[in-house]
């Protein structure tokens, strides 16, 4: 076997830090976290680049990037599954062969969320998915459904739907055993707003989405604690100019963050331009609300209680048509981000790592590449496809360099 390198040294490419790109870059990793970044030196010894402290005596394993951008690990805070397993259902050894899935499209950090279901069913999938929090495997679990608009309902099955009662929103919580990271509510709905309150708390994120709000109930949820918008645009009324709706109320509040599932099925690209331009790059995070045929392929699915037909890659319910969330990677995400919508990388950075990082609580460790942080890193080739991804120090996807 060969020995394992007691550090890493990736050098050469543009490296996407906090304060802007550095080019001709250089991050060195050691025992699993970031020991410094910084630019490149030329100094050399034993033909290996040096820099100023590093122990040349120790085994170093340098990879040239030229050519190359070294990002951040990205993080999504709203996936259902993939590689054809479901966060809402599958067993852990299925859970967690949809986490390596996205793990090898850059997703270094993720939430499980499920769907509607049955409240004691809700209740004890949380249970068994904070264990795989509690190893480190997920990064806390999110609730979409079922406290939710009919009128809005998307994806979730209409019979299982409920009023937002801060009494079922708290055994969500309790059965979670302090993963819960996000709960989406109908805000509009009765308990809606005491929900909000009670999440508020309880530190866990207030989300509004497959709601048929007004603009004016919509600011009174934000007022009360309600921080993200759960794919802006989706399952909500559409903006209007005399009945505004949510998407006006989230849009111009900056303490609102709003998701935006960039796939080119969810949004057209002048939406996520109005996204952005009005709520600007540190307000925005990249989801992908992805079910379990991401990263796997066209079918026949179940999302929850419901058939879902893929085909082409878009996922919709097999009776009634409706979009059933995406088979989107957050790499592709990427890509399109910096070649069709012609995002600044820096912009792309915030919104697929930093801004969801700082919204779970995890920016501490993870969301940007600085010194102490997890060694979570993703290699992109010059037209922004994904060649290497780091995560903890462990190569999940080691590039291949010619």
């Amino acid at each position: 076997m060969a020995a394992r390198a007691e550090s890493t040294v990736l050098t050469g490419a543009r490296v996407v830090l906090p304060t802007g790109v550095v080019e001709n870059g250089r991050v060195r990793v050691e025992t699993g976290r970031i020991a410094s970044v910084g630019a490149a030196v030329s100094t050399s010894v034993g033909g290996e680049a040096a820099e100023p402290g590093s122990d040349t005596g120790s085994h170093t394993d340098t990879l040239d990037l030229t050519g190359h951008w070294l990002v951040p690990g990205f993080v999504d805070m709203h996936n259902h599954g993939g590689g054809g397993a479901s966060f809402t259902s599958g067993s852990a050894d299925e859970v967690l062969k949809g986490v390596r899935t996205h793990q090898e499209h850059g997703t270094t950090t993720l939430v499980a969320s499920t769907v509607t279901g049955e409240m004691d069913f809700l209740a004890q999938r949380a249970g068994f998915l904070s264990e795989l929090v509690e190893q480190g495997d997920l990064a806390g679990i999110h609730f979409e459904g079922p406290f939710i608009s009919p009128c809005r309902k998307g994806a979730h099955s209409e019979v299982l739907l409920r009023d937002p009662d801060p009494a079922e929103v708290r055994k969500l919580l309790d059965a979670a055993r302090g993963t819960a990271r996000m709960v989406t509510l109908a805000t509009e709905l009765p308990g809606g707003i005491d929900s909000v309150r009670l999440l508020v708390e309880h530190g866990v994120i207030a989300a509004i989405g497959h709601t048929d709000a007004t603009y004016e109930q919509t600011v009174e949820a934000i007022d009360a604690g309600a921080t993200v918008a759960t794919h802006l645009f989706n399952a909500m009324p559409p903006l209007g100019h005399r009945a505004p709706g949510p998407i006006a109320a989230l849009l111009e509040d900056e303490r609102v963050t709003v998701e935006l599932i960039n796939d080119g099925t969810h949004l057209h690209p002048a939406a996520l331009e109005l996204a952005f331009h009005r709520a600007g790059a540190d307000r925005v995070a990249f989801i992908t609300d992805a079910m379990d045929a991401a990263g796997f392929g066209d079918g026949v699915y179940q999302l929850g209680p419901l058939e879902v037909e893929v085909k082409d890659g878009v996922a919709r319910l097999a009776v009634g048509g409706s979009i059933a969330g995406s088979t989107l990677t957050l790499d592709t995400a990427f890509q399109r981000a910096a070649t069709i919508d012609r995002l600044p990388v820096t912009d792309i950075v915030r919104a697929i790592s930093a801004n969801p990082a700082k919204l779970l609580g995890v920016y501490d460790r993870v969301g940007s590449l600085e010194p102490g942080k997890d060694a979570d890193l993703v290699i992109l080739d010059a037209d922004f496809a994904v060649t290497g991804v780091l995560r903890r120090g462990e190569w999940v996807i080691r590039p291949q360099l010619g």
